[in-house]
């Protein structure tokens, strides 16, 4: 039903979730455990998903809200979930037991973030623009302002797409070479293809550890080439269908 990070799993008083398309009641092109309102999937059936996700992870279904993302580079301090709900923003972050920060995804990199001993947790929502323009530079100076610090940061990145999959146009490379040249590593073009392709899990573990998140996993996993287990905008485009469904990551502090 979900993926977890191992050095997440490891710390006391933290529970996370990445979770999958698993078993959820959506069917049709959303099947399995959609997660996101933003779809054209019929909400109760979102909304049971959604509170089949927290009771795996021990928790009401009431106690989750997403925030409305936007591709931003914007960051949330949230203490209950009326604090998040409907707000603009694409992280979220949190020092209150028993409230889980979640984003939704489906090719764009969820970003799970805790520091243990100062009790903060967040959730990214990091597309390429969020991941350039600085989503979690955003989500790592609100944890700051609640005691954290970088250094004792864990991160894991989830299922998002691959480079291999990640074919993109002849302008998007300025976006990263402006900010830096040794960006032009995380560009490669396959023998025979005709674009290059973007490594954007690289780009973000790499920007965290530049940020000094000194603990920070990737779970290398490709929401494009696995439709069992993940849902993907991009794959939907290629295969002409009208939708996609959104999958759903969490972290929370123990109750």
């Amino acid at each position: 039903m979900y993926l977890t990070a191992p050095p997440l799993a490891a710390l006391p008083g933290i529970h996370h979730a990445f979770f999958s398309r698993g078993e959820g009641e959506s069917g049709g092109i959303y099947r399995g455990l959609n997660c996101g309102f933003g779809s054209a999937d019929d909400a109760e059936t979102v909304r049971a998903n959604r509170a089949r996700a927290m009771a795996a992870l021990g928790l009401p279904a009431q106690a989750l809200a997403t925030p409305h993302q936007v591709h931003s580079a914007r960051a949330l301090i949230a203490r209950t979930p009326a604090d998040i709900a409907g707000q603009q923003v694409d992280a979220v972050v949190t020092d209150r037991p028993g409230l889980p920060v979640g984003v939704l995804t489906a090719d764009c990199a969820p970003v799970l973030l805790a520091d243990p001993e100062a009790g903060v947790v967040a959730a990214a929502h990091a597309g390429w623009r969020g991941a350039r323009f600085g989503v979690v530079e955003a989500a790592l100076a609100a944890m700051a302002g609640l005691g954290a610090s970088r250094r004792r940061t864990v991160a894991a990145i989830g299922p998002t797409i691959a480079a291999a999959s990640y074919e993109v146009g002849p302008e998007f490379p300025a976006h990263f070479l402006s900010e830096r040249a040794a960006n032009a590593r995380f560009f490669h073009r396959p023998a025979g293809a005709a674009r290059a392709h973007f490594d954007l899990p690289g780009y973000l573990a790499a920007k965290l550890r530049r940020l000094e998140v000194e603990q920070v996993f990737d779970l290398a996993a490709d929401t494009v080439t696995d439709a069992g287990r993940f849902f993907s905008y991009r794959r939907s485009v290629l295969n002409r269908e009208p939708d996609y469904g959104r999958l759903l990551s969490v972290i929370a502090l123990a109750g």
